[in-house]
């Protein structure tokens, strides 16, 4: 192992039984014929990974990829079923929600061993028993039994010990996401603070825009075994290319099931189609921040609808709305709608972040009740040139000291 190199983990690979027997009954049964009623799962196969000192890795991926697993291969809380994990240096690891807390402990008693667990003496964490519940915020409960925390506030205290036994390498999986606003900013400057100080973290998380943020690199997993692993740019595109792949092939299944279940939408009006096209008219799936982006709807109103509301919006994968608009906010009043119409939004300049996007349509009566939605009935993506995160982009520039 290297000088620089913290966590090395060679041909990992990680095999769960999966029994099918419901009861002990069933187990007795088939005993001697357990083979017949037990599944293979390899949760990891054959994972060669180095993580170098002072580095922030993101383990990325769909539910089920491994990623917590991997995490759980290098804090030591599961064996792998073949190759090794080498560590260097003091580890502190949250991994999931109360671990290593003893509910009919009070929290007092729980930071005491948990620092313990964690590599501290008593001295130790005497020294730093203050400045623990000065971060978790829950003084009031310090000396309550932890089984009637809530789970912020276990969190909260995991997290506290956690970021002051002095690690020199930190594991978070998504444990982060169950405190609240506060308490994540607060996190997330500690997190900023250890990048700073020269200490390692791996991190699981849902969240992608943390990991363009946060980490200098990022790991994609899917099926066990890593598909990307590099710039964080790029890893996010390999993983949101498999959620696009993913959910095409949902949105298929879908209409296959409903053409055979012979389903037809009871709304008497509806969208049936979008489709994204550039400012000269030609159809695009990829765009970069400033160009213009023309959205054309195809409606069918079965049924006379009078003054109707024609909508559009941009989400992003995980469903959040980034920019929306209706012919009303718009202040277009259309007379009335009946049989086929295609009809066109056009946004001009576009500054959206880089990223993947999906493009919703939507009928609304002169009410405001709506009376059909297409949810993702188009998608696009828009690269950038790095030099900025999140879902708005512009040219900025750094002009030094202000004169």
């Amino acid at each position: 192992m290297s000088a620089t190199t913290v966590v090395k983990i060679e041909k990992v690979s990680k095999r769960f039984i999966i029994r099918k027997e419901k009861s002990l009954k069933e187990r007795l049964v088939n005993f001697g014929r357990s083979n017949l009623h037990k599944d293979d799962f390899w949760a990891l196969r054959d994972i060669d990974l180095d993580i170098t000192s002072g580095s922030t890795i993101g383990l990325i991926g769909a539910n089920g990829s491994g990623k917590s697993t991997l995490l759980k291969m290098i804090g030591g809380i599961l064996q792998p079923t073949s190759g090794t994990v080498h560590l260097r240096g003091r580890l502190a690891a949250l991994l999931e929600l109360g671990a290593g807390f003893h509910p009919d402990l009070t929290g007092r008693e729980n930071v005491y061993l948990n620092a313990s667990i964690l590599g501290l003496s008593r001295a130790q964490t005497d020294k730093h028993f203050d400045a623990i519940v000065d971060f978790s915020g829950i003084e009031r409960f310090i000396d309550t039994q932890v089984k009637f925390y809530s789970s912020g506030m276990y969190v909260r205290l995991a997290f506290a010990v956690a970021v002051h036994v002095d690690p020199d390498i930190l594991l978070v999986d998504e444990v982060l996401a169950v405190g609240d606003e506060p308490f994540q900013r607060k996190c997330m400057d500690r997190i900023r603070g250890f990048q700073h100080e020269g200490r390692t973290i791996v991190l699981v998380t849902h969240s992608l825009d943390q990991v363009a943020e946060l980490c200098d690199r990022a790991v994609v997993l899917e099926h066990g075994a890593i598909i990307a692993d590099g710039e964080p740019r790029e890893a996010l595109r390999t993983l949101r290319g498999e959620f696009e792949h993913t959910r095409q092939e949902e949105i298929a299944r879908e209409q296959e099931a409903g053409q055979e279940a012979g389903s037809l939408p009871t709304s008497k009006a509806r969208v049936e189609a979008i489709r994204l096209m550039g400012e000269d008219g030609t159809p695009v799936s990829e765009i970069s921040p400033g160009q213009d982006l023309r959205i054309g709807l195809t409606l069918q109103a079965d049924e006379r609808v009078d003054q109707p509301i024609i909508g559009v919006g941009i989400d992003t994968p995980l469903g959040q709305n980034v920019f929306g608009t209706n012919t009303k906010l718009l202040g277009r009043r259309l007379d009335s709608l009946s049989g086929r119409k295609e009809v066109e939004f056009r946004l001009p300049g576009l500054q959206l972040g880089e990223g993947a996007y999906t493009v919703h349509g939507a009928i609304a009566a002169d009410s405001g009740a709506e009376l059909h939605r297409l949810i993702e009935g188009a998608q696009f993506t828009v690269t950038t040139g790095g030099g900025s995160v999140g879902f708005v982009w512009t040219q900025a520039e750094f002009a030094g000291s202000p004169t």
